[in-house]
């Protein structure tokens, strides 16, 4: 009772203790942002203080200069001001920092300054340094008469910190200011504010930064996190409409809970006193039942950590006197069973022994007395067709040929299941891509395909897995085999799908299908569906079952989904790998290239044709050149800008790559990204390629690499170049 009463007094002192830090907290943050929102508004106020009134004549450059001078005197936070004509030329700028210029007529027509400020709404810019060290803002003022032009002021943003400066939480608690991209503004510590730090990783800044971005109407709640050195704070916020701005203000959490702690540790010895006394009455009272309940406990302990000949005493004439005597009734019947059961568990070990042997025996003589016979049996019947023209020999020779083949089949197999099940066969698990392996299956079962007139195909994939290469390969072999086998029309299809961090891969089939009945036995050794006359041209009933020990080698299982008279689905799931460069490349969305332009130099026309079929297959758009006269002919004719530039290092009359490519950029005014296609291997060559800061690809170029280097070509930023 006591502690539930604790326990609800220091939940309801705590949430109250919360309510009042969230409005406190509030109401500071809140206070603060009104005034330096009214900083703002005044600031916006004084500039159109230098507008010229409805009715009147504009004034004069001069006179306009000399309003600004006296506007400089009047706001000490204005740094700058300047006047931005109608057409977007700059005629009058006067500052504290810099030389005063009047009809200059510098263009700002694509400033923000003066493309973005309306009538009635002006423009905030974000935060930026003078000198790295300084925070200003820049403000503009659209009057939104016709012809009146943009007046726009830099603020010099310390002045901010006279406001946060004098916003205390408690005895130690501050405010700060930080801009829509969590950039600190105003500081009490003007140096953290100098050296522009970066508060958006706080989670009190992420807070007030989210609020915004979801125009959050509610007032929030308090957030309890860490400061910039790394101290526990509780932290309100609230916005600066104007410009996008937020108050953060932190108090240590040790002090806000100060009276929060104050109650818990007078509640915690009140709890104390209670427990202590309670203590007491438990052990007066509970002194007579305790000592037997202990000594039943640790004699169980004891039978439980195996000493069976322990007897446990009690007597105390109760329930308790029973139990002890069930527990050494217990332990005697245990001890009995587990003497039995240790001597047939040493027998069993036994016999396991000796058929591990008896494996190892027979994998060891298997290899030898029987493939060696087999071989010879082999060359023999190779031999006989050499010897034999006569047709009815010749038929007896492929028949017993086909049957040494049978023979060797099965051999083969059951060598693998013996070995599988003696634990010779070790995986070796290593990252690679599976467009590779797909390939190969894909070609070595299209003929058996085609010829039962059946549709094979194997999905392209980017994925690579982690496992042994070859027994994933043996597995998808006797996958395959089957489908093949047990496929008389439809089609087959291989291929791979992302399962988490895990790659399935899949061989699907149109066959007769499997009935539920029989999908746990077909794993089993020579079990076989529809084939109780063992025919061997359906096969010997093994390709399954040495794939499912295989994958079970691999931490892996087949999985089967089967509907009869359908097909069938036969899976394996294996760990992701990391893909490789080549394979990367072959991430490349298809039509990531779609639509690309690319303006492809090199003087030989066979090496131009074949790169200009296989970038058009792309979906490139290909303008080809044979040498730099004729590229910057192209290029002037077209009147467009390509997106990437292909170019042949060695070209005729001893220009290079490079020379080319330089000037091609300077005629289209970007630098357009580009690479250098060479054959020459030599240190000079590939140094002066090094230096020019271009791709370099070395031919022949595999495709994949080439598809690669235009996706990183064509994501890269063009910049405008400059002339001299």
């Amino acid at each position: 009772m006591l502690v539930a009463s604790g326990a609800l007094t220091l939940n309801f002192s705590y949430q109250e203790t919360r309510a009042t830090l969230a409005a406190v907290h509030r109401e500071k943050a809140v206070s603060a942002a009104i005034r330096i929102e009214q900083f703002l508004r005044d600031i916006e106020q004084n500039i159109a203080w230098t507008e010229t009134p409805p009715g009147r004549t504009a004034p004069s450059h001069d006179q306009r200069y000399i309003d600004f001078l006296k506007f400089l005197r009047q706001v000490p936070a204005i740094t700058d001001i300047a006047w931005i004509d109608a057409s977007g030329r700059e005629q009058i700028r006067a500052s504290r920092l810099t030389m005063d210029r009047v009809g200059s007529g510098e263009d700002r027509s694509r400033d923000a300054r003066f493309l973005v400020p309306q009538p009635g709404q002006p423009y905030f810019s974000s935060v930026y340094f003078h000198k790295e060290t300084e925070p200003y803002l820049t403000v503009a003022v659209n009057s939104g008469r016709k012809g009146a032009g943009i007046t726009a002021v830099e603020v010099n943003l310390k002045f901010v910190w006279d406001v946060i400066s004098r916003i205390r939480v408690g005895e130690t608690g501050y405010a700060y200011v930080v801009d829509d991209r969590g950039q600190l503004v105003s500081h009490p510590d003007i140096s953290l504010v100098l050296q522009k730090s970066d508060l958006s990783s706080l989670p009190q800044v992420r807070a007030a930064l989210a609020a915004r971005a979801t125009s959050t109407a509610d007032d929030p709640e308090l957030i309890e996190a860490l400061d910039t050195r790394a101290r526990p704070m509780l932290a309100a916020y609230a916005p600066i409409e104007p410009i996008g701005w937020s108050v953060v203000v932190e108090q240590p959490l040790t002090e806000a809970y100060a009276p929060l702690y104050h109650s818990l540790v007078r509640t915690g010895l009140l709890l104390l006193v209670g427990l202590i006394v309670s203590v007491i009455a438990s052990v007066l009272l509970a002194r007579r039942m305790v000592t037997p309940i202990r000594t039943l406990q640790d004699g169980a302990a004891r039978i439980g950590a195996g000493a069976l000949d322990q007897q446990i005493d009690v007597h105390t004439g109760d329930e308790l006197e029973t139990l002890a005597e069930e527990f050494n009734l217990m332990t005697t019947r245990l001890r009995d069973s587990y003497t039995g059961l240790e001597q047939k568990v040493t027998e069993r070990t036994h016999e396991l022994a000796a058929a591990n042997q008896a494996k190892t025996r027979f994998l060891a003589a298997a290899s030898h007395d029987l493939r060696q016979p087999m071989h010879a049996l082999g060359m023999f019947v190779a031999q006989l067709r050499g010897c034999v023209t006569e047709a009815k020999a010749l038929a007896l020779v492929d028949k017993v040929e086909s049957a040494v083949t049978a023979l060797q089949e099965l051999l083969d197999a059951l060598l693998d299941i013996s070995r599988l099940d003696a634990g010779v066969v070790t995986p070796t698990p290593t990252e690679f891509a599976l467009q590779p392996l797909l390939t190969r299956l894909d070609r070595a079962f299209a003929p058996q395909a085609e010829g039962k007139g059946l549709r094979l195909r194997a999905v392209p994939s980017r994925l690579a897995v982690c496992s042994d290469p070859v027994l994933l390969e043996r597995i998808l072999i006797n996958l395959l085999a089957n489908a093949v086998r047990y496929t008389e029309h439809g089609g087959i299809v291989i291929g791979c799908r992302r399962h988490g961090d895990k790659v399935r891969v899949e061989v699907w089939d149109s066959g007769a299908g499997i009935a539920p009945q029989h999908r746990e036995s077909i794993f089993q050794e020579f079990y076989q569906v529809g084939n109780p006359e063992r025919d061997r041209r359906k096969g010997l009933g093994l390709g399954l079952a040495i794939a499912t020990r295989l994958a079970r080698l691999l931490g892996s299982r087949i999985d089967l989904v089967s509907q009869p008279g359908k097909g069938s689905v036969f899976s394996i799931e294996l760990p992701r790998g990391i893909a490789s460069e080549s394979e990367a490349a072959k991430e490349s969305p298809v039509t990531s290239l779609r639509g690309m332009r690319v303006l492809m130099v090199d003087d030989d026309a066979l090496v131009r044709d074949a790169m200009a079929s296989l970038l058009e297959q792309w979906g490139c758009e290909v303008w080809s050149a044979g040498h730099g006269a004729e590229a910057e002919a192209f290029l002037k004719q077209a009147g467009d800008i390509p997106d990437a530039i292909i170019c042949d290092y060695r070209l005729p009359d001893g220009e290079t790559g490079i020379d080319v490519i330089r000037r091609l950029q300077a005629i289209a005014g970007v630098e357009v990204p580009a690479a250098l296609v060479t054959g020459d291997t030599a240190p000079e060559r590939l140094r002066e390629a090094n230096e020019s800061g271009y791709a370099l690809l070395h031919k022949p170029v595999q495709p994949a690499k080439l598809r690669l280097l235009l996706v990183h070509l064509v994501r890269g930023p063009k910049q405008r170049v400059v002339a001299g």
